[in-house]
């Protein structure tokens, strides 16, 4: 069976806190949202701002696979016809295939927001669609605050329903706006519409204020609604919108419907993050299907568990919606964990070389380190224990000075000794700090050993002050980003002393990225850490 999937990221979702999309950005979403194969996009309120209204004129230009662009607005207003009215006006002009027009069906919205007669509003609702209908538009029906307004007084809402029905709504869609109705709420009004109306298709149009968005509206379906609208990532007012990237799975892998074209699901956690780099915000790691997170395992027992059988704590098979599941090392972690991770990074290592690094780096998070974050560090771990293992460089020893000059101002000198296969090697440098004096001290007696060392920037360097009522005497964890153009990767170092901590992380960045290079060049792979 078939459900329509209607995206309002673009309107509803943009109403969230923070988020305040281009004309440029809305189009390369609609561009993302065609492409996985949605029925609907709603690209705005072309009544309510120049933004919205520049939209529905670009997006003309762009030739749509999949998708049918909606431009949403309200009825007309009290004591006005459609044809006078200025926002009918605006979605007409707005010349998209799909209107989407809101009306009140909540007693309360008509008598003290509208403040207008029972009566009118039911001209506002009929009058309204008959009129863009009768333009040849598809006019789907939002009935605003549905589920408040049948618990007020459910024969008006119907009422409401039945306005929009014999002004010719193609769909009627029942919102929970204030997001505060529960699944069996849900179920029940559904499917007191679909008696009373058992020839409309239904809707559904959920908010998430009481985090029950995604569960009332595949109690929607369940009770026959064959249209879900909702927002990429639950962007949205408040506490957000349903979110479509938990919907979509649900519907297509739990409940055996068909939203999207075939093979169009696996698209969905690129979509998630592309969408939240658009909207300059944070990918969310931990939302279910295309978080980050969603199919990451962290505790030794669940690590041995898929060892064994991959589907002992796995719900789904990740690449189903484009993601991949990971295994993290922590002090939770068990001999597996360390085993798996290994085969991640190519390498073979033995159960007792496991256990050996396991305990190092249980002990080394009881004194502040943590490896989720640095998986390079975890990488070089298990470098070291393995027999072969040969050092590229040994630090001898090393010096940082900090001075403040009455001429130049804070000055930092480092000097590292290091052992480079046998030679000794002395260097010094000044930097803007000690960290960077001493990273340019180690690139300085590197580099004529190791010339792809050159290729090597530090991207990102982070400090945490572990337990701060210790003042000056507190542990710090650094973590550490480095790139070189091909490759991401993270190390980490803690200790009661900042520049020794840095001192670690950076240690572990340069032989990580070096023998990832070096290996390259003998057996070219691709990875990410």
């Amino acid at each position: 069976m078939q459900v329509a999937i209607y995206d309002t990221t673009l309107r509803d979702g943009t109403q969230r806190e923070g988020i305040s999309l281009s004309v440029a950005d809305k189009i390369k979403i609609t561009k993302l949202l065609d492409e996985l194969g949605v029925s609907y996009i709603e690209g705005g309120w072309p009544g309510s701002n120049p933004k919205d209204a520049t939209y529905f004129i670009e997006v003309k230009k762009l030739a749509l696979k999949h998708a049918r662009i909606a431009a949403f607005g309200s009825t007309c207003r009290k004591e006005t016809r459609p044809e006078e009215d200025s926002n009918i006006q605006a979605l007409v002009d707005a010349d998209t295939p799909v209107v989407t027009v809101v009306g009140k069906t909540s007693m309360l919205h008509v008598l003290e927001v509208l403040q207008t007669t029972p009566q009118e509003n039911l001209r506002m609702i009929r009058e309204s669609l008959a009129y863009l209908k009768g333009l040849g538009r598809e006019v789907i029906y939002d009935a605003e605050h549905f589920f408040d307004g049948m618990k007020l007084d459910m024969n008006y809402a119907l009422e409401t329903l039945k306005a929009a029905v014999s002004g010719g709504a193609d769909c009627v869609v029942l919102c929970d706006t204030n997001g505060g109705t529960l699944p069996w709420e849900v179920t029940e009004f559904v499917q007191i519409v679909k008696t009373a109306f058992p020839d409309i298709p239904i809707g559904i149009h959920t908010h998430n204020d009481a985090e029950l968005a995604v569960a009332n509206s595949l109690a929607a379906v369940r009770a026959g609604a064959v249209h879900v609208q909702g927002t990429i990532n639950g962007y949205g007012e408040r506490c957000g919108n349903a979110n479509l990237c938990s919907i979509i799975p649900d519907l297509e892998l739990k409940m055996g419907y068909k939203c999207l074209q075939n093979g169009s699901l696996s698209h969905l956690t690129r979509l998630s993050r592309t969408v939240a780099e658009i909207a300059n915000l944070a990918p969310d790691d931990h939302l279910a299907y295309v978080g980050k997170s969603a199919f990451a395992h962290k505790g030794g027992i669940h690590v041995a568990a898929i060892r064994r059988n991959v589907n002992s704590y796995q719900h789904i098979d990740p690449e189903l919606v484009g993601n991949k599941m990971r295994v993290l090392v922590s002090d939770l972690s068990g001999r597996g964990n360390l085993l798996s991770k290994a085969e991640e990074f190519g390498m073979d290592v033995s159960s007792h070389e496991a256990a050996r690094v396991l305990n190092e780096i249980k002990e080394l998070e009881n004194q502040g380190y943590v490896f989720e974050g640095a998986e390079a560090s975890i990488a070089i771990r298990l470098r070291r224990a393995q027999p072969d293992y040969t050092p590229l460089f040994t630090l001898i020893d090393f010096t940082v000075l900090v001075e403040d000059r009455r001429d130049r101002g804070a000055l930092s000198e480092a000097m590292v000794k290091l052992d480079i296969g046998g030679d000794i090697v002395h260097t010094a440098a000044e930097g803007n700090g000690p960290v960077n004096a001493l990273d340019l001290a180690l690139r300085k007696a590197l580099l004529p050993y190791y010339p792809q060392l050159a290729d090597f920037q530090l991207a990102d360097y982070k400090v945490r002050i572990l337990d701060s009522q210790n003042a000056t005497a507190a542990t710090t964890r650094v973590l550490i980003d480095t790139q070189n153009g091909h490759h991401r990767w993270s190390t980490v170092g803690a200790g009661t002393n900042i520049i020794h901590a840095s001192w670690l992380a950076l240690v572990d960045s340069v032989e990580y990225g070096l023998g990832l290079v070096m290996d390259e060049s003998r057996h070219p792979v691709t990875r990410e850490v």
